[in-house]
């Protein structure tokens, strides 16, 4: 299963299994780290000042640590289960920051079903050297009707810096 096509299709619980994979990538962006400040309310300036950023532990600007966590969200609601999917837990682990231009990459695994359309899903976050971001388990609701549909359009926005 891939990120890449122009529509979204779940996978039901009544197909999901114990094993099943999925991965999901994207790059971090100038534009994303201040779109995610604005919309999170988070202007932590390690984050948004490079200088600031420059005399931290990291020497540089970081992502927000939920940037990638709505990367796993992102996952586990477009490519599996997929849409229709009930978001009910997460529990995530920051192993190392995510700098700018950082491909991330999020693979799921199906660890166990549960009653209820519950699943239990490992989610490995990692950068574009293989190296560990994140690591977690979600508790989704997965869809039990099968979905096919186009992503939406979203709009262009721009930043004024």
């Amino acid at each position: 299963m891939n990120d890449t096509l122009d529509t979204l299709e779940n996978v039901t619980y009544d197909e999901l299994n114990e094993g099943d994979t999925a991965t999901f990538t994207r790059t971090l962006t100038e534009d994303d780290l201040y779109l995610f400040a604005a919309v999170s309310g988070d202007v932590n300036p390690v984050h948004l000042d490079a200088e600031f950023a420059a005399n931290t532990m990291f020497k540089e600007r970081i992502a927000h640590g939920m940037w990638s966590g709505s990367l796993v969200s992102a996952a586990l609601a477009t490519v599996m289960p997929g849409p229709g999917t009930i978001y009910l837990e997460q529990n995530l682990s920051f192993k190392r920051p995510v700098k700018l231009d950082d491909t991330i990459t999020v693979k799921l695994k199906v660890l166990r079903k549960e009653p209820k359309n519950r699943v239990v899903v490992e989610c490995d976050v990692r950068n574009q050297n293989d190296q560990q971001v994140v690591v977690g388990e979600a508790k989704v609701i997965a869809p039990k009707d099968k979905v096919k549909l186009n992503k939406p359009n979203l709009p262009e926005i721009t930043i004024d810096r």
